[in-house]
């Protein structure tokens, strides 16, 4: 039974004993975007004892100081803001032993040209830092995500690929700054002889961070939460269609492992994936899980009435969550930092984006999560955390 699969079907990880002795590494790996809802289960899965490529030496780049909930990793944490490009060489460039990068983090502008603009000058300075530094890098591994098939929020609606979304289909002829990264990794693998590369494409991401700028597990549960401290029902803050048609999720464990898989399997290299459960699901189903989670009523879809967006919802709500945080003893928090709440009115307004796990199941990778479970799992870790009670 391989890693992956094991992974999968939920067996046990190995954690490493404190009492044995030091390992020598195999590999080190590079996070960028640690505490990001990607980089958070790449730092809890690539010290494990069973990890492919391993034992595993950690560095986790973010841009704030560690957090709490992400300091029970046992990695390397540098903070270094990578869009300033003498801190990034300077912060970056000495890690002389890094194998492999992960590339797990985005920063957001208010069109699509400035998007392309920052987030290739961030990843062009980790690469420029790392590939004449490291003399045995060996791996680069992107993650960008389904607006390669959507198209930039902007323009959400208006020009996308027909799903269910493969990877053989072309770009779409928009600004993207996923194009934008994918050609300057390209280009920066040319560097080094034998350097190979590895794009991941989820879907809507079901993990864990406070951090995250597109956390929709985190925001759903800060609304029930709420609406449970305020006394009124859950409903559903989106469209008939969203409400009604299937949708793909993307377990962020099961990212993380399909990231290193691509990273250690030679079948794997210089090539993109799409990564997605391996099931669908109906967001009129999973309302009244979540709603079972917080003790909630569930107000399910106003079949009558006008759609709110959760933007204009929760936009006095800060004192609010700040009353809720103080009776419930959770870590401190501002509303504005664990719900994300335009990015939920985005996912909710009704586009269809099925994806396709063939090529990858092809390849080798035969990971999978039910997306349920996955759901619950995620919820746990958020009370586990005292992010939510």
């Amino acid at each position: 039974m391989s890693w992956w699969w094991a992974g999968a079907i939920g067996a046990a990880k190995k954690k490493l004993d404190e009492d044995d002795a030091p390992p020598k590494y195999q590999s080190t790996a590079l996070i960028i975007g640690v505490t990001g809802i990607v980089g958070n289960s790449l730092a809890e899965i690539l010290p494990l004892s069973d990890t492919p490529g391993g034992p595993w030496k950690v560095y986790g780049v973010a841009r704030r100081p560690r957090p709490k909930w992400n300091a029970d990793h046992p990695i390397e944490y540098i903070q270094c803001d990578i869009s300033d490009r003498d801190e990034t060489l300077t912060k970056l460039g000495g890690l002389h032993d890094v194998t492999h990068v992960f590339y797990v983090t985005w920063a957001s502008r208010s069109s699509e040209s400035e998007n392309c603009e920052i987030n290739g000058k961030m990843f062009k300075n980790v690469l420029d830092a790392m590939i004449p530094n490291s003399p045995n890098l060996q791996h680069l591994s992107l993650q960008t995500g389904h607006k390669h098939y959507l198209g930039p929020f902007e323009l959400y609606g208006k020009v996308a690929h027909d799903p269910p979304f493969h990877e053989d289909l072309p770009r779409l002829d928009v600004p993207n700054f996923y194009y934008t990264q994918e050609d300057i990794l390209f280009e920066s693998v040319k560097q080094k002889e034998g350097l190979t590369w590895s794009v991941h494409r989820p879907g809507l991401i079901f993990g864990f961070s406070p951090y995250s700028m597109m956390n929709m597990i985190g925001a759903l549960c800060v609304y029930a939460t709420i609406c449970k401290h305020e006394g009124v029902p859950f409903k559903f803050p989106g469209t008939k269609e969203a409400w009604d048609q299937y949708y793909v999720c993307s377990d962020a464990d099961l990212i993380a492992e399909q990231h290193i898989w691509a990273a250690v399997d030679p079948n794997a290299k210089n090539e993109a994936f799409n990564i997605s459960n391996g099931d669908v699901f109906k967001w009129k189903h999973f309302w009244k899980v979540l709603g079972e989670q917080f003790e909630v009523e569930d107000g399910g879809f106003d079949e009558g009435g006008e759609r709110v967006s959760l933007v204009e919802m929760m936009k006095e709500k800060g004192g609010v969550w700040d009353e809720i945080v103080r009776e419930k003893g959770l870590v401190v928090t501002k509303l504005e930092e664990v719900a994300v709440w335009w990015f939920v009115d985005w996912c909710f307004g009704g586009e269809c984006m099925l994806d396709t796990m063939n090529k990858s199941k092809e390849y080798g990778f035969l990971g999978f999560r039910n997306s349920k479970s996955s759901l619950i799992f995620w919820i746990d870790k958020m009370k586990g955390y005292k992010i939510v009670p």
